[in-house]
Formats: C-alpha cells, sequence, structure tokens
C-alpha cells in the first residue's frame, strides 16, 4: 500500500482522496524542490522570504496533507531556525542604531534586520519539501529516478532499500524505551539514556544494514544486467504544470521584494 492509497490517519496526515500533486512525478518534484530553493539564496531579504512562505502555504490544498501536519512538520525547522540567524544578529556589519555590543559582536538595526531575513529564509527553504514529498512513496520514487532520471539501478535499489529501514528506526526507538521503563530505569538519566540508546540504535542499524545487504546480494540486487520495473514511471502534462507553478512562485516572491526596494544580493 502506497502513501498515496492509504486511508486518512488520525492526525490528517493523509486523505482519502488523490491530491492533484500525486500526479506530479516524483522527479519533477525534485526538481520543483531547487527551483523553490535556490533562487531564494540570490537575496537576503524579508519580503520575498515571507511572500514565498506565504504562496507555497496556499498550495496545501494541492498536496493532500493537513494543515495542521504541515505545522507538526515544520517545528522542528522553527525551532531552530533563529539559531542560522544568531550569528547574523551578532557578527553583521553594523548600520543604522547599534543597540549593544562587545569586540567583535554588534547588535543594530541591520543586524536585526538581516537575522530576521535568514530566519524566514530557513523556514522558505525547508517548507517546500514537506510540502513535495509529505505524501511521495519510496517506491514511486525509486521508479522514477530509475526510468526517468536513468539513474544506475543499483543505486537506486539501494537507496529505496535504506529508506524502507527507516521507520524501524522509530519502532527500535520505542521498543527500547518501553523496554527500559519496564525494568525502571527509563524515568531519570534523560541526557545519559539519550546517548546510551543512540548507540544501540546505531548497532542495530549496522547489524540490520548489514544483513539487508547481503540477502539482497543473495537476490541479485547488485548484478550489473539491466533490470525491468514492475511500474512505467512517465511524466504528463502535469508535470509541467507543477514546473510553471514554482517559476510564478518564484517571480513573484523575487518580484515583490524588488518593488518595495528590499531585495539584496546575497554577494553586496
Amino acid at each position: 500500500m502506497t502513501a498515496v492509497d492509504a486511508p486518512a490517519m488520525h492526525d490528517g496526515t493523509y486523505d482519502t482522496r488523490r491530491a492533484w500533486l500525486d500526479g506530479v512525478n516524483p522527479v519533477t518534484k525534485i526538481v520543483l524542490a531547487l527551483l523553490l530553493s535556490v533562487p531564494l539564496f540570490a537575496s537576503i531579504d524579508v519580503t520575498s522570504a515571507l511572500v514565498a512562505i506565504a504562496l507555497q502555504l496556499a498550495c496545501i490544498p494541492l498536496t493532500g496533507l493537513g494543515a495542521l501536519t504541515v505545522l507538526k512538520r515544520m517545528l522542528p525547522i522553527i525551532v531552530f531556525a533563529p539559531v542560522a540567524g544568531v550569528s547574523m544578529l551578532l557578527y553583521a556589519e553594523p548600520g543604522g542604531t547599534v543597540y549593544w555590543s562587545f569586540w567583535y559582536a554588534a547588535i543594530s538595526d541591520e543586524s536585526i534586520a538581516l537575522a530576521v531575513a535568514v530566519c524566514l529564509r530557513v523556514i522558505a527553504l525547508g517548507l517546500p519539501t514537506i510540502l513535495l514529498f509529505g505524501r511521495t512513496d519510496p517506491t514511486e520514487l525509486a521508479d522514477a529516478l530509475a526510468q526517468v532520471a536513468k539513474l544506475p539501478s543499483r543505486f537506486v535499489l539501494g537507496v529505496l532499500a535504506g529508506t524502507r529501514t527507516l521507520g524501524l528506526f522509530l519502532d527500535d526507538w520505542r521498543s527500547m524505551q518501553l523496554a527500559r521503563r519496564a525494568r525502571g530505569v527509563g524515568d531519570t538519566g534523560a541526557v545519559r539514556r539519550f546517548f546510551s540508546m543512540a548507540f544501540v540504535l546505531l548497532v542495530f542499524a549496522v547489524r540490520r544494514g548489514t544483513k539487508l545487504a547481503m540477502a539482497m546480494e543473495a537476490r541479485g540486487f547488485g548484478s550489473g544486467i539491466p533490470r525491468t520495473w514492475a511500474r512505467p514511471s512517465r511524466l504528463h502534462p502535469r508535470d509541467a504544470v507543477a514546473l510553471l507553478g514554482g517559476i510564478a512562485i518564484m517571480a513573484l516572491a523575487i518580484g515583490a521584494a524588488a518593488a518595495v526596494g528590499t531585495f539584496r544580493f546575497v554577494w553586496s
């Protein structure tokens, strides 16, 4: 069962109906993610990032993801985005009113504006990945990489096998938590417990990876013989529409920054 065919989850992760973005080829989604990210590196300003975020959020109904689901998946990026702005806040070239300074560090109007712009830029860069690949099935992605992008089958199958094991890590982590709690050693020493469990999970990953590699080699997945694919993966007119939509979003975002006079090249 693929993510597209899966029933609706309690947290609203998937919709029972097929979303518009589900018909876009995974390779097109990769190109679209780059298209929605790379142009943002040309400028550091608040306007282009805000417009890009607003337009991307407006596309949520096309993805089949719930707004609450998108917010939950964005939380780590939102929490750690200010970390990216700290260096700008403290060490950017001062401009305007200087509110605080110590040695090489200084907080001024210019550094505050740059820090806010960098934080928003991080969010604008992370949001497309969540929207585009939130419902993408790993098998469909592998089919597209092999048939459309023409990547080597050995590489594609290795990536697919690794992707399929990611969910097992979460199950292993939960099992270790429950086991430690049942033995009465899971309620204290959170930091020490985290590192010890992480080491155990690393051991599990190495052992599982070794067994998986041997099993795939035994079944001929490492062979250099050209492979056939059970499900065809092709490009359709919808892929062109998606790319045109991504170009429009970036054009509007950068155009809005240029119109209000906030656009500034990153190297200027």
